[in-house]
């Protein structure tokens, strides 16, 4: 029944107005915190921990035992490495095979660009 016939019927049996029902302003949970994260700069966190989590995935166990993803810069994601000559390697071989994974994984708008730094 429609919403407008339904209230009419009811003010017409009960001889009074019926008050406008309240509109509906739920949002879910995710969609709540998601809010409140971006509003205190925590969403950047979320996505480093993210990232963190699936860095041995992406780069296979050995590399993953060399570097670790340490922040994330404005689409940058920083990750140190342990010894030179990984750092060579992931930097000459892996940086783009990374880079496409990781935009694929977490969007090119979270992702741009990798950058290895020793130590």
């Amino acid at each position: 029944m429609d919403s407008h016939l339904h209230r009419r019927i009811l003010e017409e049996w009960r001889g009074l107005p019926q008050p406008q029902p309240r509109p509906d302003r739920t949002i879910s949970v995710g969609d709540a915190l998601a809010k409140v994260m971006n509003s205190l700069g925590l969403s950047e966190r979320l996505n480093e921990a993210q990232i963190a989590g699936a860095w041995k995935e992406i780069v296979g166990e050995f590399l993953a035992a060399q570097s670790a993803p340490t922040r994330l810069q404005r689409g940058v994601l920083i990750v140190s490495v342990l010894q030179p000559t990984v750092h060579f390697e992931l930097e000459r071989n892996w940086r783009r095979p990374i880079v496409e994974k990781l935009k694929a994984r977490f969007g090119a708008k979270l992702i741009r660009d990798v950058k290895f730094r020793i130590g």
